[in-house]
C-alpha cells in the first residue's frame, strides 16, 4: 500500500471512529436512534469499501468500489443534515464531522475522475 493509500485508509478509519463516537452520544429517543443507525452504517462503510477498492482486480472494479465509497459518504452527509435539521444535534457539534465528510467526498471524486481518465487512456 502506497503512502497516499495508507493515509486515506487511516483517515477513513478515523472518520468511522468519529461517527461511532457521535452515534454513542446521541439521545436515546427513537428518531435520534433511527437516524443515528443510518449514519453509523453509511459512515463506517466508507473505510471498509476503500479497503476493498485497494484490493480490486481491475481498474473497473476499483472505480466501482470507489464509487461505493462516494455513495456512502453522500448518504452520510444526508443523515448528518437530518440530525441537524430535525433539531436532534446542534449544528456546531456536527460541523467538524460534516466538514470532514465534504473533504472526503472531494477526495473520492478526484480519485474516481483520475482513475476514469487513466482507464480511458488505455
Amino acid at each position: 500500500m502506497k503512502n497516499g493509500e495508507r493515509d486515506l485508509a487511516q483517515r477513513t478509519k478515523a472518520f468511522a471512529l468519529r461517527i461511532i463516537k457521535m452515534y454513542s452520544a446521541l439521545p436515546k429517543e427513537t428518531v435520534a436512534q433511527v437516524l443515528g443507525k443510518q449514519v453509523l452504517r453509511s459512515g463506517t462503510a466508507v473505510g471498509a469499501n476503500y479497503r476493498e477498492a485497494n484490493r480490486a482486480r481491475s481498474k473497473a472494479e476499483f472505480i466501482a468500489k470507489m464509487g461505493d465509497c462516494l455513495k456512502e459518504l453522500d448518504e452520510t452527509a444526508y443523515w448528518l443534515e437530518l440530525l441537524v435539521e430535525a433539531v436532534i444535534v446542534p449544528e456546531p457539534r456536527l460541523l467538524p464531522l460534516s466538514d470532514e465528510t465534504g473533504q472526503l467526498i472531494a477526495i473520492f471524486v478526484t480519485i474516481i475522475n483520475r482513475a476514469k481518465q487513466m482507464q480511458n487512456a488505455e
